[in-house]
């Protein structure tokens, strides 16, 4: 096997990585399936901009509620067993929706009282998920390895998943999608049972409130953890948010179908794909803050150049380098929130991060429908891209900042010598 293949996919030399990675790619693989399908059915049955925000917005404010509730269980509790019973309900939500289609019943309130079941029991999942992936490596240094290969891992089933599913829909219907994506909950259920990960559980005689008070105290007041969880929150509320307008887009601009917004989706898939091999080859977290600017110029870029597209292809290779940015973006920022957070914190800091993430774009979603009624899907997008650039250009000005405070850290975590000069660049 060669250095550069050695280096890539060096997380897998531990058992319990295998397991999750494998059982979590093919459960992935089937919400994303469900996940165009929904927004699909519901443009389908409601032809409403609006409505595509609304349940966009059901599905994932409850991680404003939850996501700091599952940081503190995170660091409270088993993790694993947490996850399982996120999956199991997960799961039974996915069969309910796959019934309520086949039989015919299925309403726009059915879709966002669901919608909010799922958007709370992933709340949880992905808290915790991103919390338990450091207990599945033994070296600190394959970190961020692991966290790129989930990456690569995600983006792969964004790719493969939306074009089946449009293929799907086309063929058979939305409730097929719903179907596969129940059982295949059943392969990361059964990884979990498989895997050997010391439960950590901590014993503690403080309050909840007192342990939320203390998370946000801790994130808020590291300055590099403070600047990119804001930043995370911009973005999510511009340029991710406004990525739910894709159906829209592809029906109404591009003159497609199902087929066409499945590429659509599977070419933000590509580039976050690419994005994320990318992130999986490298050694070190050094030079990430410079990355992260890097990434939102690109993001943006991609997404005010597919705002202009009249053709299919066009926008299909705008939105891949839009999805190179932005899995740039996210993936630089898990790893450095991983790498300097306290490990009897990291539940917290990544419960701050992930609602900066989960608990602003359905706010974006729904600003977005609604602002797509009246300017138009075009002007929205391209809004969402300047929106970014123009944050990958404030980054730039804070990044000496960000450099200043991440050094210590990274001595004191001793990923850089003691006596070193080099800048972190």
């Amino acid at each position: 096997m060669s250095n550069f293949a050695k280096d890539t996919f060096r997380a897998f030399k531990y058992r319990n990585y295998r397991l999750f990675f494998a059982g979590q790619g093919l459960s992935v693989t089937g919400a994303l399936m469900q996940q165009m399908a929904q927004g699909w059915l519901v443009y389908r049955i409601t032809d409403s901009p609006l409505m595509l925000g609304i349940v966009a917005f059901a599905g994932q404010i409850p991680s404003i509620l939850f996501t700091p509730l599952a940081g503190i269980c995170s660091d409270r509790y088993d993790r694993r067993k947490i996850l399982l019973i996120a999956d199991i309900v997960q799961m039974i939500q996915a069969f309910i929706m796959a019934a309520l289609i086949f039989s015919g019943l299925i309403q726009p309130w059915h879709i966002i009282i669901l919608s909010i079941v799922l958007g709370s029991a992933a709340s949880f999942e992905m808290t915790t998920r991103h919390s338990l992936v450091p207990q599945m490596v033994d070296n600190r240094d394959d970190v961020g390895n692991a966290i790129a290969l989930n990456s690569v891992m995600f983006n792969s089933a964004r790719l493969i998943g939306p074009a089946l599913a449009g293929g799907v829909v086309a063929w058979v219907g939305e409730g097929m999608c719903f179907l596969f994506n129940g059982f295949s909950f059943s392969a990361v259920i059964v990884a979990l049972l498989l895997m050997k990960i010391d439960k950590k559980v901590v014993a503690t005689q403080s309050k909840p409130l007192a342990d939320l008070v203390e998370g946000f105290n801790y994130v808020f007041k590291l300055v590099p953890l403070r600047i990119i969880i804001l930043f995370m929150a911009l973005i999510s509320l511009s340029g991710s948010g406004v990525i739910v307008l894709l159906p829209v887009f592809a029906k109404d601009v591009l003159h497609g179908g199902p087929q066409a917004y499945g590429f659509l989706v599977g070419s933000i898939g590509l580039g976050a794909l690419l994005g994320a091999f990318y992130m999986a080859s490298r050694k070190s977290v050094r030079g990430l803050g410079k990355l992260i600017m890097i990434a939102l110029i690109v993001f943006g870029l991609g997404l005010i150049a597919a705002s202009f597209s009249q053709f299919l292809p066009i926008a299909m290779l705008s939105l891949t380098f839009a999805g190179v940015g932005m899995m740039m973006h996210m993936s630089s920022s898990n790893t450095i929130i991983q790498t300097v957070a306290d490990d009897d914190k990291r539940g917290r800091a990544m419960s701050f991060y992930i609602l900066a993430f989960s608990g602003f774009v359905p706010i974006g979603n729904l600003l977005a429908g609604s602002m797509a009624k009246i300017f138009g899907v075009r002007e929205v997008l391209a809004a969402g891209g300047i929106i970014t650039l123009v944050s990958g250009i404030a980054f730039l000005m804070l990044l000496p900042r960000l450099r200043r405070y991440l050094k210590p850290v990274y001595i004191k975590k001793q990923i850089i010598p003691m006596e070193t000069g080099v800048e972190i660049n």
